[in-house]
């Protein structure tokens, strides 16, 4: 099983999306949550951490970061556990530094969200941006 970590970095009421790139193994051409895979012996905080500075080059302030949902996908080899933070405060400029992933970023408010990889994810964005956002 992969385990799979993802931050929804909030602001002004806008969720910032990555648009993965056509050419990726895993979900190709879709809009979804930074992240990526936690490594051995990380924590998920440690590894949503790592990610969002190899991704955006932000540093995230893990006391802002809010569970959001965990769920399982797939199946055998295949299979993922996905595990969703809401994070609120951070250090630098969102911007796309793992290019050979994404190939845009963008800011979205709740109502136009796109659909996500993982279709339980968005709802849990959602209503966490309505209950911090309101």
């Amino acid at each position: 099983m992969h385990e799979i970590v993802t931050g929804a970095l909030v602001r002004e009421g806008r969720v910032l999306l990555v648009h993965r790139s056509p050419n990726r193994r895993a979900y190709p051409d879709v809009w979804d949550l930074p992240g990526g895979h936690i490594e051995p012996g990380e924590t998920e905080l440690a590894a949503l951490t790592r990610e969002m500075h190899e991704e955006l080059g932000v540093q995230i302030a893990t006391g802002s970061a809010i569970h959001l949902c965990r769920l399982d996908a797939g199946g055998g080899e295949d299979s993922i556990r996905l595990s969703a933070w809401l994070v609120g405060e951070w250090e630098g400029t969102p911007t796309n530094v793992a290019p050979d992933e994404h190939d845009e970023i963008g800011w979205f408010r709740p109502e136009e969200l796109p659909p996500l990889a993982h279709k339980l994810v968005g709802p849990a964005v959602v209503q966490a941006m309505r209950g911090v956002c309101a």
